[in-house]
């Protein structure tokens, strides 16, 4: 069960419409890198790796071929080893930031492939907690929307079947935030789950300013409030607040989630898959927070996050955003507020190859 090769693709994917958030960037669509891990016993591990706008997605590729002759000849079913050798491998260049994607994007490759050679769903090789996670809409409630148009955007949502829902705010005046927040809360009613993304856009003493007007609110999370180096910042405002704080998306490996423990600087950990380093790092913050009481949430990677929550009994909502999914030959059905955790071998997910080649650039 070796490898014999590895592969990369670029596909550029069109959004249906321009993202906003607190952050400034406005993007209309994305660019990825699909990696392909091919074994001697004909199974092929599937992962990928993203940039908004497709800016610099050359970068993600060469760091992820550049670490090809490090895996080679390699056992699929040693995941950690190789995990282990390819961390050595970067040390040089740090382990942060594009290393870490190179990295997670052949370790969550490889568990795919590990699971589709022995016939299990990665959650089943994990130890499963559970049949179907509970999810919440990303797709949209930009900060460019009006709080009519949130308001009709986010009763569709819980039409579609989603029991929570997730916005941004960050505007100028707080008083714009609060009236964006009702309309939303208004619309989808008391039962539905309200999440609220600041996109890190707040600094910490604004940040508890408005999250005390939205408490009325009763939101599930208040989202990355402060930029994300700012622990301290983030523990002000997780103790000034009754709404728990989500954080960690641009932490890279435990080691980033262990200083966010040190600091108490959320409730709620969101690992996103390529920048904490691939499966098996996802692991081990998921286990660190269970040590800990803390929950854990996906950042995006929709598809390959669903068997990792399905996996944790600390795990929360699945976060749902729709960019990749054309891509896919496997449908996300929502049903009552759950998405069903894949009983497929691997990861559950597979790229459709005719999507592939509407949509590849190189």
């Amino acid at each position: 069960m070796r490898v014999t090769d590895l592969r990369t693709m670029i596909v550029e994917l069109p959004l249906e419409r321009p993202t906003r958030n607190a952050s400034g960037v406005s993007n209309d669509r994305i660019g990825c890198v699909l990696v392909f891990i091919d074994t001697d016993i004909g199974v092929t591990g599937e992962s990928f790796l993203f940039t908004l706008g497709g800016r610099r997605i050359e970068v993600l590729e060469a760091m992820v071929a550049s670490l090809k002759p490090a895996i080679v000849g390699e056992d699929i079913r040693y995941a950690e080893r190789v995990w282990d050798r390819l961390w050595r491998e970067l040390y040089f260049l740090g382990h942060k930031g594009v290393t870490i994607f190179g990295l997670a994007a052949i370790d969550t490759a490889l568990w795919d492939a590990k699971g589709k050679a022995l016939s299990q769903s990665v959650a089943h090789l994990l130890g499963a907690a559970r049949d179907r996670v509970p999810v919440y809409c990303s797709a949209g409630l930009w900060l460019s929307a009006t709080p009519d148009e949130l308001a009709a955007e986010a009763a569709g949502y819980v039409a579609q079947g989603f029991r929570g829902v997730k916005m941004r705010v960050g505007k100028k005046h707080v008083d714009e935030d609060v009236e964006r927040v009702a309309a939303v809360r208004k619309a989808i009613g008391p039962r539905v789950s309200l999440m609220c993304d600041a996109s890190r856009g707040f600094t910490a003493d604004n940040a508890i300013r408005v999250g005390r007007k939205l408490e009325d609110f009763d939101l599930a999370w208040f989202e990355e409030p402060v930029a994300p180096y700012d622990h301290r910042g983030s523990a002000r405002v997780a103790a000034a607040l009754d709404t728990p704080i989500a954080s960690g998306e641009t932490e890279a490996t435990r080691y980033g989630f262990r200083e966010m423990l040190a600091a108490g600087a959320a409730d709620i950990w969101m690992a996103d898959l390529g920048r904490v380093g691939g499966v098996s790092e996802f692991i081990k913050v998921a286990h660190l927070a269970a040590a800990h009481d803390i929950e854990i949430s996906n950042h995006l990677f929709t598809q390959q996050s669903i068997c990792l929550l399905g996996a944790f009994a600390n795990a929360t909502w699945l976060e749902f955003m729709p960019w990749t999914a054309m891509l896919y030959r496997e449908p996300i059905v929502v049903e009552d507020g759950h998405v069903a955790v894949p009983d497929r071998p691997g990861l559950g997910f597979t790229f459709d190859p005719d999507a592939v080649d509407r949509h590849r650039i190189r």
